[in-house]
């Protein structure tokens, strides 16, 4: 048996570094047995997918150096590698399970699931689908089909007894059948979910062992009962620890930087970045803390993997770096690390212009650029506040922050429509908006044009730098507490819409 693993991102946001988490795993365990580890593109939400984002995911993991040997930028024999371009393929394992009796319609309205949802919740049960389709007669399904009714495709689940399944990390699990829901695995508009496609996927490409996070445990089950209902044997399972912030909870931008470019445009090395994913799950034999990708592959026991959530503390990550930096690399190196990163013409040429206007010596230059070079600039917050009352300043920072989670284009004329938005919006005036954001992104109340150094700061550290600035105004007692942040969500979907998390 040839062993084949896969990673499967949702092209739908910025590369996760809980991506790269599992890509290095999959990566790893692969190459240890000669095997292949395959890319695949899970976009089956297309309101969400996005070329920009697929195209940034291949590129931040080429950059960490984690390759893949199929996938949609090189093909391969089992393509094609993208969700969407293989619809029939779903609809044919669709009418199967319909035919075998593991599938059935479902024509419930949102208002009706809604319904009892709520009223599930307020009986203290589990919200789940309380099964109202699943006994439709042929004739009535028929009707409401002609008669054009949307439905959806779901999993019919078993009424009793438990689904038993060994996974590699963890021995054997056993999960009651009823407490898996009656899951989806065809929406309305005739995309599979996740949980029919992958398992199809799964099979065609033939994937022999599935290393995911430990929060699809309580699916598998689920796709489980899809094997069997489609007559295919199920491949391995194994489940990762997840990746945690500092309190332990699951890792999130909230808390933590969590872009995989935000690290690449910080300075990070992607060596050291890999290391340290590495050593999040994994240790050597010989216990050592420095190592790279032929050395861990080499190496590699899936067994040796530690079920303890790994927490991911930036500071442990920039000693680790530093580590790289002085003891990996020789100087002549680490130049051309600065010149490849941001000290070369490309770059330095965009800030030029921006910077020219307020040059009398060649040495003013780099303090006006240094805010575009550095991860966090340093300020205070009666700097961030200025003449501001600070709580209405959190709450322009906060709105900023959502509606730049929503931009898919990042250059100048969209950040510029951003704040002229919200100063529209809020009813103030530009300069009203805009003292606050100057300290946040360049540390200093008067910099280079805020939109066009917004451009070459790039999402990820303009992000971090907003939360950053979030957080100080929070540490001085100033900022938005958890009442007046549903407070605030709750007005600004009504003035800007819905946000995305």
């Amino acid at each position: 048996m040839t062993v084949r693993t896969r990673i499967a991102p949702s092209p739908t946001g910025a590369p996760h570094v809980g991506t790269a988490y599992m890509a290095l795993f999959n990566l790893a365990f692969a190459r240890k047995h000669q095997g292949q580890m395959i890319l695949r593109i899970e976009d089956t939400d297309q309101s969400r997918s996005t070329k920009e984002s697929e195209d940034a995911i291949l590129s931040s993991l080429k950059w960490l150096g984690l390759d893949w040997d199929e996938g949609p930028d090189c093909g391969g024999e089992f393509g094609p590698y993208r969700q969407s371009e293989r619809l029939e393929i779903y609809k044919e394992a669709i009418q199967k399970l319909v035919d075998a009796g593991y599938a059935y319609p479902c024509f419930c309205t949102a208002e009706r699931l809604n319904e009892v949802r709520k009223k599930q919740i307020e009986n203290k049960q589990t919200p789940r689908y309380d099964g109202h389709c699943l006994n439709l007669s042929k004739e009535e399904i028929e009707q409401k089909m002609q008669a054009g009714e949307p439905f959806v495709y779901r999993l019919k689940i078993p009424t009793e007894g438990s689904c038993v399944f060994e996974d590699e990390l963890r021995g054997e699990v056993s999960i009651d059948w009823s407490q898996i829901d009656h899951q989806i695995i065809q929406k309305t508009d005739g995309f599979p979910t996740y949980h029919l496609a992958s398992i199809v996927d799964d099979h065609h490409m033939k994937i022999t062992h599935v290393i995911r996070g430990e929060e699809w445990i309580n699916s598998t089950p689920k796709h489980i009962l899809l094997y069997e209902g489609l007559g295919w044997a199920p491949p391995s399972f194994a489940h990762l620890p997840l990746l945690r912030n500092p309190d332990k909870s699951k890792l999130s931008k909230r808390k933590n930087p969590t872009s995989i470019d935000y690290y690449k445009d910080a300075g990070f090395i992607p060596e050291a970045v890999v290391n340290y994913l590495g050593m999040m799950g994994y240790t050597l034999p010989d216990q050592r803390e420095i190592f790279d990708l032929e050395e861990m592959s080499e190496s590699f026991d899936i067994k040796r993997m530690s079920l303890g959530g790994p927490i991911f503390d930036i500071a442990k990550l920039k000693w680790l770096n530093g580590r790289y930096l002085r003891e990996k690399l020789e100087p002549k190196d680490v130049l051309n690390r600065l010149i490849k990163w941001k000290a070369n013409p490309e770059f330095l040429g965009k800030i030029l212009p921006l910077a020219l206007q307020r040059l009398e010596t060649l040495s003013d230059f780099f303090p006006l650029a240094q805010f575009l070079l550095d991860d966090i600039p340093n300020y205070t917050t009666d700097q961030l506040v200025g003449k501001q009352e600070a709580l209405e300043v959190a709450k322009l920072l906060k709105i900023a922050e959502w509606e730049m989670e929503k931009m898919l284009n990042w250059d100048r004329n969209y950040l510029s429509q951003l704040f002229q938005k919200i100063a529209e919006v809020e009813e103030l005036k530009l300069k009203q908006v805009l003292p606050a954001f100057f300290v946040a992104f360049s540390g200093n109340s008067i910099s280079l044009p805020l939109f066009d150094s917004l451009a070459l700061l790039g999402p990820d550290l303009a992000r971090t730098r907003l939360r950053t600035a979030l957080e100080k105004l929070s540490a001085a007692g100033s900022g938005l507490s958890k009442k007046g942040l549903k407070k605030l969500e709750k007005e600004y979907m009504q003035k800007y819409g819905n946000r995305i998390d």
